[in-house]
């Protein structure tokens, strides 16, 4: 019978994940848009994305071999709201990550043992306001604020990124893309800004180990 035909069973929660038989890598991958996450333990499954300004936090447990990736983007900064932009980074950076920990620890994952790398948050539109530096900050400064291990990232730049994050062995693979050959990258990012403010402000998660 054909592998493709028999994809693993999600972790609960993720049923709704978009995932697919991948060819190429000869395996299932699970393909995160911004805003989500996506947890496995599968060691054959893979979880992809394409980044423009958006950061992924790739967080694995090595120790019982599962993981995840999130795909998120603060609110851009306005210079006549700072202390309200502050509250919104905590509101929806922190969520982004408490939520990927939170579900890697529901697994049986234990926070000493977790081990992140970061890619993502390019400026991808020269005349934008550089929120992918916003989000590189945020996440640097949630790492150290929270004594997680940052393997190793690869951020920033003018160029968006294709990732593929292979959980269980920790392997991390970012494509540079040359350039936008269509404007999907920033329209999906836009449409997640425009979304922001409209999510209600109960997104709290308490931690737990």
């Amino acid at each position: 019978m054909n592998q493709a035909l028999l994809p693993p069973k999600p972790l609960p929660g993720f049923e709704n994940i978009n995932r697919y038989w991948d060819k190429t890598q000869n395996c299932w991958a699970a393909k995160i848009l911004p805003g989500e996450v996506y947890v496995t333990r599968n060691p054959d499954e893979v979880i992809v994305t394409t980044l423009g300004s958006c950061v992924s936090a790739c967080v694995r447990d090595p120790v019982i071999g599962v993981g995840g990736m999130n795909h998120f983007m603060l609110p851009e900064l306005h210079d006549n709201g700072h202390n309200s932009w502050l509250d919104l980074a905590t509101r929806y950076g922190s969520f982004a990550m408490e939520v990927l920990i939170n579900e890697i620890i529901k697994q049986g994952g234990h926070r000493q043992h977790l081990e992140v790398k970061l890619t993502g948050g390019g400026k991808i539109i020269p005349h934008m306001s550089d929120v992918g530096h916003s989000n590189i900050l945020f996440a640097e400064n949630y790492l150290e604020r929270e004594s997680l291990q940052l393997l190793a990232e690869d951020v920033g730049g003018d160029y968006p990124r294709k990732v593929m994050y292979y959980p269980t062995n920790g392997r991390l693979r970012v494509k540079k893309l040359a350039c936008l050959k269509n404007d999907t990258i920033y329209l999906r990012e836009q449409q997640y800004q425009e979304n922001l403010a409209q999510m209600p402000d109960g997104n709290s998660v308490e931690l737990f180990d």
